[in-house]
């Protein structure tokens, strides 16, 4: 059998359980409104949570950086690829998150493949939680260290998997999300940190989702823990609330050094373009001294949780959250909710394995600082007509 033979039989067999994928051309423009190939529709997928993707401060920043230092950065940063730019923004996310330093990355994949196999390996053991996110599930596996998985959320049974199994390891690290992607729920952060002093654990938290959005000044899930400071090693993306690309990792001085000698996804990879790391500066100013986006994000999200169950739509994560998941079950049924939806004018992600686990497929509303009431108010009379049929 031909290679091509080989895949398009693999491909036929994720189209016959709807699990196909293809990519769509998405042209955004400024707010929450973007172009298809079906016309124009509100976008209620992306991650841009306060609306910064498009904004015009971070594109003028953007600018001002190529016309002083070009395009590419031209080499991995330990080689010549190190500017100004990335410099400044490390020192402004260590100072912004009281730490002591800051590293970044290409991007949130990237970091925690790269970091977490250079912190545990053969010998030491893992405890994660059962829904963490793809790239920790690899970083995890690449580590070759024993993992540990417990039920989502279980803070029970993760103190039963450490008093079993951290004597036998050398080290022992406990991966979480903050902020689950496609929940929308919060990892016990305090009760994590807490049973990892117990029992001579480290902590290790991607923050994705709730860096810009969750804590004090937007400071992620250890700040709303009021645990900031106490988690060993926490993940953040410049794609998300920072609406830019690239992701960090901030801890102490002694981290950060050791991953730069140590993670092969920092020390093999030509650094982020300088133009990045400035619209990631000023998304960080904005997001630091501006609490008018975080406080729009949280108005909105509360009035699409309110507008959803006014509707009779039930739907998964807390009151408040920026991440509204819509159970659906068949993956069939979520594609073609959302394929009805984006007819009717609104982007929705359709979520099927083995993003989620099977049987759990799901619409995945995500609300930003830029939708307005009328929009919000739109889908959710939208989505609960096409439910009623």
């Amino acid at each position: 059998m031909s290679l091509d033979d080989a895949l398009q039989a693999g491909l036929d067999a994720l189209r016959d359980r709807d699990l196909e994928r293809s990519l769509r051309v998405v042209a955004r423009h400024e707010g929450a409104v973007v172009d298809t190939k079906l016309g124009t529709a509100v976008d209620f997928s992306s991650n841009d949570y306060l609306g910064l993707a498009t904004h015009p401060r971070l594109a003028e920043a953007a600018t001002n950086a190529i016309k002083e230092f070009g395009i590419g950065s031209g080499a991995s940063r330990l080689i010549s690829g190190n500017n100004p730019e990335h410099v400044a923004l490390e020192s402004e996310l260590a100072d912004y998150f009281e730490a002591e330093q800051a590293l970044t990355f290409a991007s949130g994949y990237a970091a925690n493949v790269g970091i977490i196999p250079a912190l545990v390996g053969r010998g030491d053991a893992i405890f994660a939680d059962t829904l963490n996110h793809a790239s920790l599930i690899d970083g995890c596996r690449l580590s070759r260290a024993t993992v540990h998985v417990y039920p989502h959320l279980d803070v029970g049974a993760l103190a039963t998997l450490l008093q079993e199994h951290r004597g036998a390891a050398r080290r022992a690290l406990i991966v979480t999300d903050g902020l689950f992607s496609m929940d929308g729920d919060r990892a016990p952060i305090g009760d994590i940190v807490d049973l990892a002093r117990q029992h001579d654990a480290w902590t290790y938290v991607d923050d994705a989702h709730a860096v810009g959005v969750l804590g004090v000044d937007g400071r992620g899930s250890a700040s709303a823990a009021r645990r900031l400071g106490d988690v060993d090693v926490t993940v953040g993306t410049l794609g998300k609330a920072f609406g830019v690309a690239g992701a960090f990792v901030y801890g102490s001085s002694t981290l950060i050094q050791y991953l730069m000698n140590r993670a092969r996804s920092f020390i093999f990879s030509t650094a982020m373009m300088p133009a990045q790391a400035a619209a990631a500066r000023e998304a960080l100013r904005m997001i630091r001294f501006e609490p008018t986006h975080r406080e729009k994000l949280l108005a909105n999200a509360i009035r699409m949780t309110r507008m959803l169950h006014g509707a009779g739509i039930e739907a998964m994560g807390g009151a408040g959250a920026h991440i509204v998941p819509i159970m659906i079950g068949d993956a069939g049924e979520a594609v073609m909710v959302g394929s009805q939806l984006v007819t009717r004018g609104y982007l929705v992600g359709a979520v099927r394995p083995p993003t989620v686990p099977n049987g759990s497929s799901r619409l995945r509303i995500t609300v930003s600082a830029a939708h307005t009431p009328l929009q919000i108010g739109g889908l959710a009379e939208t989505l609960a007509g096409i439910l009623r049929k």
